[in-house]
């Protein structure tokens, strides 16, 4: 079976690294183009139909790793359907809420299929089934981080690489419990990302789009939800969201900048987590880099979690937690006066300087 999920990796990479000049070409004859303005880092119009390479290189891997013999109809149309939705975004710039219903849809269709979390065990306390719940519990899960993906979709390479990483990280978790259906989704998933990511790094010559961040964020949902099916432990619910700990970090960070400066929280800015290391001083693929450092620690957490003990993972998030609050306070992620935990720990430490270069 790993030699098939690595026939797929493979059979995925190659056809996207021949797919995307085609797709690339189709993009700029149909429109499907993104252009510059004012929160935007490139300067020109970049084809942003990438996606659809992506989830071509997947249906090769499909076949070539026989995953069409497993029961996943229900996955596969869903797929399908938030793959138009990015294409007819794309081209014609569908409006928050329609990309949202057809979301709503799409999450449906899975809970139907009788893909859900039934079951929630809490340390110490005991199981509880969710009974009914389940179902918003489960398409909240699935739009939420269908959308994750999207959120980070701001420099060359960046949102490909993000989620290169989160796959990856699932791959290895799915084949060291020998979950080999995850697996192998997984490793069809990272080599249409990584033949992407030749033509997506910068100086990027095509962007994957609300097709590839909607498909990618939608994969990855489906992905978590496979692992965790039916029955899940509080800390274990944790670990996908882990994984996406940068457009988790980055996301939580926007609402709290947009109500620390009374801003509605729907407002767009310039002060995401790519933005402020490009205000720094980091070149553009050095930040993107950085992002990718970021999302490996996150990873590592992640895996470390899944094999943890009780009170193990309480000091994992726990570090997790200070080691993001003093990122984002030496980065000026909120504004540059926030930053309590620096503040405490000068006062300390008898004022001994910690931050960037000029703080006193």
């Amino acid at each position: 079976m790993y030699i098939q999920a690595g026939i797929a990796f493979l059979v995925s990479l190659v056809t996207v690294l021949i797919a995307t000049p085609f797709v690339q070409k189709f993009a700029i004859k149909i429109g499907a183009v993104d252009k510059p303005n004012h929160r935007k880092v490139h300067q020109k119009l970049m084809p942003r139909l990438g996606g659809l390479a992506i989830f071509i290189g997947v249906i090769a891997g499909y076949f070539a790793g026989g995953v069409y013999n497993q029961k996943v109809t229900a996955i596969s149309v869903g797929a399908i359907l938030i793959v138009i939705i990015g294409i007819l975004d794309d081209k014609y710039e569908l409006s928050a809420k329609i990309k949202f219903a057809g979301q709503i849809v799409v999450a449906s269709l899975i809970v139907a299929s009788g893909l859900t979390i039934d079951l929630l065990t809490i340390p110490y306390i005991g199981d509880f089934n969710l009974g009914w719940w389940s179902y918003p519990v489960t398409i909240f899960w699935i739009v939420a981080i269908t959308n994750a993906i999207n959120l980070i979709d701001g420099l060359d390479g960046l949102s490909a690489g993000i989620s290169a990483i989160g796959i990856a990280t699932i791959a290895i978790m799915a084949g060291l419990s020998g979950a080999m259906l995850i697996f192998t989704l997984s490793a069809i998933l990272l080599g249409s990302i990584l033949g992407f990511l030749y033509y997506n790094f910068y100086p990027a010559k095509i962007f994957m789009g609300d097709t590839g961040a909607l498909f990618l964020g939608y994969s990855i949902s489906i992905l978590s939800l496979l692992g965790l099916y039916k029955s899940v432990t509080l800390f274990s619910f944790l670990v996908p969201i882990i994984i996406l700990g940068v457009p988790v970090f980055d996301t939580t960070f926007a609402i709290l900048r947009r109500l620390v400066n009374n801003r509605p929280i729907s407002s767009p800015d310039k002060s995401h987590l790519h933005h402020r290391l490009l205000a720094l001083g980091l070149s553009h693929r050095n930040t993107v880099l950085a992002i990718y450092a970021f999302g490996i620690l996150f990873s590592i957490s992640a895996v470390l979690v899944s094999e943890s003990t009780l009170w193990g993972t309480i000091f994992i998030i726990f570090g997790l937690l200070v080691v993001t609050e003093v990122i984002a306070e030496l980065i000026g992620l909120v504004h540059d006066r926030y930053r309590p935990i620096i503040s405490l720990y000068k006062k300390i430490m008898g004022n001994r300087p910690l931050g960037r270069t000029g703080d006193k």
